[in-house]
């Protein structure tokens, strides 16, 4: 328990020192920024890896699956990796929400804070449900398996759709309690006018991202128990990923073009994820196989991604030369 403690603490200082000092002021992330950070995050996710050991070699978390320090490493890595390819789809869907409420971008790093802050609330509760229905309910495992299948289908099936978040269920339910005004008003998530409450579009983005938070983390939580029902494991790979989000999105942003194909890349991980869990009982592949198959899929939708991108502004290229002659 002292160490979840400690680890909880740490996370909460990083977060009040990123807004409280390095991002006081609104401004817009510049890719310089954005990148800088996004290597950070990674490399302290990385180098956590090495706490992971030491904690598990010592004896100082409760080991209820009894890991050595090497397995709890690499399942720590490999649900790190679950969560960092997860979190991409989350990008594209924060970036459908910003455009649809029309946010400057010096505005979507503070939405964005408490947005994560809200979501590692959320994936905290939901991970220790998880952990107790698997460690309670032995078949529960199946239901998280098919439940993923079913995530990937529905993902590849509605892979081209655009969404209006503007017609989403908890848009209308916001409207329907508070008064919105379509205005920005600075950084200010609500206002007081006439002794009531209005809520500005800044409010409105940030309760529609936890919303689909809510969403996403009902997919990533079952697909990193897969890996490890370790609680500590699944918590801290799942916090860890999320942080870097923010940084994630600002150097993404005006590249998710380039990316589309990654998209299939999670559609392959989820259904993989969610066979594994089916043939649990028939086959149990070492850690590494999953590590390395996670790893593969990210580098295939990566490598693709830029190849079509090369395609297409090869073929932009060839279309100007011909409409020059």
């Amino acid at each position: 328990m002292l160490f979840w403690i400690i680890f909880i603490a740490a996370i909460l200082v990083f977060m009040v020192i990123d807004l409280g000092l390095f991002n006081r002021q609104a401004h817009v992330i510049s890719l310089r920024e954005a990148t800088s950070w996004t290597v950070t995050w990674v490399l302290l996710a990385l180098a956590f890896s090495g706490v992971i050991y030491l904690l598990y070699k010592n004896n100082l978390v409760h080991n209820i699956d009894n890991l050595t320090p090497k397995s709890a490493v690499i399942k720590y890595i490999t649900g790190y990796l679950i969560e960092l390819s997860l979190s991409i789809d989350n990008i594209f869907v924060m970036a459908v929400i910003f455009t649809t409420f029309r946010i400057p971008m010096k505005y979507q790093h503070r939405v964005l804070f408490w947005g994560i802050l809200g979501a590692i609330v959320f994936r905290l509760l939901m991970i220790l449900f998880g952990v107790m229905l698997i460690h309670k309910i032995d078949w529960i495992i199946y239901v998280f398996g098919a439940f993923l299948l079913f995530t990937a289908i529905n993902m590849y099936l509605k892979r081209n759709k655009e969404s209006d978040f503007r017609k989403s269920q908890v848009y209308r339910l916001v409207n329907r309690i508070f008064p919105v005004t379509s205005d920005l008003k600075g950084q200010r998530f609500f206002i007081r006018y006439k002794r009531k409450i209005i809520l500005t579009p800044l409010m409105v983005a940030l309760m529609v991202i936890e919303a689909t938070d809510v969403l996403f983390a009902v997919d990533s939580v079952p697909a990193i128990l897969a890996i490890t029902s370790d609680p500590f494991l699944v918590f801290s790979s799942n916090i860890l990923a999320i942080l870097g989000l923010r940084s994630m999105y600002f150097f993404l942003s005006n590249m998710l073009d380039r990316f589309r194909n990654l998209k299939y890349s999670l559609i392959v991980i989820l259904l993989y994820v969610g066979i594994k869990m089916l043939t649990h009982d028939l086959v149990d592949p070492p850690e590494w196989v999953s590590l390395s198959f996670i790893i593969a899929a990210m580098l295939a939708g990566t490598v693709s991604s830029l190849r079509s991108e090369h395609v297409v502004q090869g073929r932009e290229r060839g279309a100007k030369r011909t409409g020059n002659d």
